[in-house]
């Protein structure tokens, strides 16, 4: 169950945005529980400002080290597992696969795995505590400032990739050239392989499956979400979130429960 006080809440961008921009959303625990949670990969770069204390993330040699108060994570190819410092309070832009490539001005195959430094970027942007309306609304506006000040767009053959991935088609017939071609162009606006990709999505829609009313077990989530079998998936649960299903399900409070539960099913994409 969830903490006392704790939320999580999301908003839409505006038009101008959606192509871009997958969702805002807020997060807040004034008393979270200090124990680790597991992020699993879903996809989708994100722009985090915190309002509250920063997370502790782990890093690969064991670590626990406070991270930047305001940062860009780049896709996720393997678990993320952070705990608190302290009560979080947080707002974030989780930008379509593809959408962060003219905001961030830099391949997104540099950002893979990494979570850069945004303090400097964000100087100034103190959304005010408490208010998630007002938290989502001062990102937002701040977000769709930087668009009109830049060029964003597109790659349509990206996006149309990206599309047949969320929705689980298949790729058309592509030759050796054409398939080198669109790898390249999927480490620059999106950071990972297109294979990879799919399995990332596919991986994302066990959740979708299994949490909420009328929820499937693991085992029949897996499959509808496009498994071939258990094995298959227990395979992916260690490749992404490092434990079994089992596992995950009986340790993960706080914010990894927050984002595992509300669905990150792609919605209606513009190629423009």
């Amino acid at each position: 169950m969830p903490g006392e006080g704790e939320r999580y809440q999301e908003f839409e961008p505006p038009p101008s945005l959606r192509p871009f921009v997958r969702t805002i959303w807020t997060y807040a625990a004034p008393a979270p529980a200090p124990t680790v949670q597991r992020i699993a990969p879903d996809g989708c770069p994100e722009l985090i400002l915190d309002i509250g204390s920063p997370y502790e993330e782990q890093g690969l040699d064991g670590a626990f080290r406070l991270q930047p108060p305001a940062l860009f994570a780049g896709q996720m190819t393997r678990p993320l597992a952070l705990r608190p410092a302290g009560p979080v309070e947080l707002v974030a832009v989780r930008f379509e696969p593809d959408g962060a490539r003219d905001w961030l001005g830099l391949p997104l195959a540099g950002a893979t795995d990494r979570r850069l430094d945004m303090t400097g970027r964000l100087a100034g942007l103190e959304p005010p505590a408490g208010d998630p309306a007002a938290q989502a609304a001062l990102m937002t506006d701040w977000i769709e400032a930087q668009r009109r000040a830049g060029d964003w767009s597109v790659d349509p053959l990206v996006r149309a990739e990206i599309e047949a991935a969320g929705q689980d088609r298949p790729c058309p017939a592509r030759s050796p050239a054409e398939r080198r071609a669109l790898q390249r162009r999927f480490r620059d606006r999106v950071g990972v392989p297109p294979r990879l990709l799919r399995s990332i999505l596919r991986f994302r829609r066990v959740f979708d499956h299994f949490e909420g009313p009328g929820s499937l077990g693991w085992l029949e989530a897996g499959l509808e979400a496009g498994f071939f079998d258990q094995p298959q998936m227990a395979r992916d649960f260690r490749r992404f979130l490092g434990c079994t299903a089992t596992e995950w399900a009986r340790e993960q409070v706080g914010l990894a429960r927050s984002l595992a539960s509300q669905s990150y099913k792609p919605g209606p994409l513009s190629p423009h």
